[in-house]
């Protein structure tokens, strides 16, 4: 049964943020909210949290996991970014975007794109998301909160709650989030590509 944990959507309670991101290192999976829209969310090494995720989603390896990270420094640490690149992403976040990049070897060969060995990566505008990895210090790997079968993601944390009561372990609500997914961008061969139009204004990437 997942535990629910109710926060303020601007300032989140830190001891509510610590026994969230307590259970994220004890390899737990939770919902979280962002900028954009609810999304699962594990630490990088925890193989099992990875493998829920797929399950839950049904994804296969072609998908690209996101890593969701505080802030620039942390960023660099996982995905090469040459200079005209870095302005582009500097100027978008943090934001609704994801980018996609190539890894570096900090990323697990299981996140890789098997053929473009590329993984997302985002920086939200969240207030919640940005405590919980500023508590973590690291990365969460995540993917949008978008059932099989459906086309909107979850928006409402009781609902998620309800739904995946025994595939979760947590619930992190801060009551109304986004409702589109983020704008995935791919930067993979130097020059921008929308691959997906959501929250983000694609506009400065066309």
């Amino acid at each position: 049964m997942a535990t629910y944990f109710d926060v303020h959507p601007v300032d989140p309670q830190p001891r509510t943020i610590s026994r969230v991101a307590d259970l994220v290192r004890r390899d737990g999976l939770i919902a979280y909210p962002t900028d954009s829209c609810f999304a699962l969310g594990c630490r990088l090494g925890n193989r099992d949290g990875i493998d829920r995720i797929r399950d839950i989603r049904r994804l296969d390896d072609r998908h690209h996991f996101t890593l969701v990270c505080r802030d620039f420094a942390q960023l660099g640490q996982f995905v090469k970014i040459d200079n005209a690149v870095f302005r582009s992403l500097k100027a978008a976040t943090p934001g609704s975007y994801t980018f996609i990049l190539p890894a570096t070897k900090e990323v697990p060969r299981r996140l890789l794109h098997p053929r473009k060995k590329t993984v997302g990566v985002r920086i939200p505008d969240h207030a919640v998301t940005q405590a919980l990895l500023a508590e973590l210090g690291e990365p969460l790997v995540s993917s949008t909160l978008l059932l099989p079968d459906e086309t909107e993601p979850m928006t409402q944390g009781w609902e998620i709650k309800e739904r995946l009561d025994h595939a979760v372990d947590a619930v992190l609500d801060s009551g109304e989030c986004g409702t589109q997914p983020t704008t995935v961008v791919d930067f993979s061969h130097g020059e921008p590509e929308i691959v997906r139009h959501g929250a983000g204004d694609p506009s400065r990437f066309e």
